[in-house]
């Protein structure tokens, strides 16, 4: 039966990313030093498909996006290819430059910051997915709210991206989504329509809390569990069909269709392990997909999916800190879970 499973495709964003550390974040007109930078690739469908590949070189995984024809977009192509995925699907378009993202990470507060230019992201849409091609257990889109066309109104299905997810299930294709944090006010507009084409959602607390309108956190900083719970049931009310998934730095949560709500804290790392935190979310959705491709049970999806964010931040770029299952199942024997009051 597992030999008959078909794998996962990612669509959605790619972008070179330019990796700046510097020791604080400047207060505004203030200079900060760049003590170190790289070129790595990132966004969605690089970032996720490669940790996939990572943690089980044998799944079959496809990448469908677009880049501009120019030396980023052959940088990013070749890079995706040297991960251990299918790169066919990945078109370069004249006329257009490929996305690129600058990060700023914070040495002392372990934060950073992105400044990214959207390039051929802003372009790509439903019709640039060859949806007859595609042949996957899940198919997983993002990121909405960076990429312009499929964020734009579709008079139909509410949103391009509502018609994409719509148009892939129609295949019998398992459909999941992210997104981005934005504090755009047509959030919710824009998102909600996606929801009933999917059967799962994998997004952070504030992009989920976003649509809901509900705050994730206290006054004194602690978890609003209370709120991400209701958010979760939200989601599942506006039609998402299996499970809706958030995450945070402290704890994953989960709602099913049925209404069973889950709830596991983070592992407990020393800040002295981290070496970065780009791509720890996209870390997180590998990890929810590739227990949900697995069947695994809903506790263990989490629990797995914290472990696969966890080594994420043993480096300093979006992929090289992911590593097999079977060394993601050891790591997180190494840490203990927070305790959530």
């Amino acid at each position: 039966m597992e030999n008959k499973k078909r794998g996962i495709a990612i669509a959605g964003t790619i972008v070179v990313d330019i990796l700046n550390n510097i020791r604080e974040y400047p207060k505004s007109s203030m200079l900060a030093p760049i003590l170190s930078s790289e070129r790595a690739v990132g966004g969605c469908v690089p970032n996720t498909l490669i940790d996939l590949a990572k943690i089980d070189p044998t799944l079959k995984l496809d990448a469908y996006s677009m880049v501009g024809n120019d030396e980023n977009g052959r940088f990013s192509i070749d890079w995706i290819r040297n991960g251990g995925v299918n790169v066919d699907h990945i078109s370069m378009k004249d006329g257009v430059s490929s996305g690129v993202s600058y990060v700023m990470f914070d040495m002392t507060t372990k934060e950073r910051t992105f400044f990214c230019s959207l390039g051929a992201n802003a372009v790509y849409d439903v019709e640039d997915v060859d949806i007859d091609s595609l042949d996957c257990e899940i198919f997983h889109a993002g990121y909405a709210f960076l990429m312009d066309r499929l964020d734009s109104e579709d008079k139909k299905y509410g949103t391009r991206f509502a018609r994409l997810l719509h148009d892939v299930s129609e295949r019998g294709i398992k459909t999941s989504l992210d997104a981005v944090s934005s504090d755009r006010p047509d959030y919710a507009e824009k998102l909600i329509p996606a929801l009933k084409h999917c059967n799962y959602t994998i997004m952070n607390e504030s992009e989920c809390c976003a649509v809901s309108g509900l705050a994730p956190y206290r006054e004194d900083g602690s978890l609003n569990i209370e709120n991400i719970k209701k958010t979760l049931a939200l989601f599942i009310e506006y039609g998402v069909k299996e499970k809706a998934i958030i995450h945070c730095r402290d704890a994953g949560f989960m709602m099913t269709a049925d209404g069973e709500f889950i709830m596991v804290p983070s592992l407990e790392i020393p800040k002295s392990y981290i070496k970065g935190s780009v791509g720890a979310g996209d870390a997180f959705a590998a990890g929810c997909l590739y227990g949900l491709y697995k069947g695994m049970d809903n506790q263990r999806i989490l629990e797995f999916a914290s472990a696969c964010a966890a080594a994420n931040l043993s480096a300093p770029d979006a992929v090289s800190g992911l590593r097999t299952a079977k060394e993601i199942e050891e790591l997180e024997k190494s840490f203990e879970r927070k305790v959530l009051l």
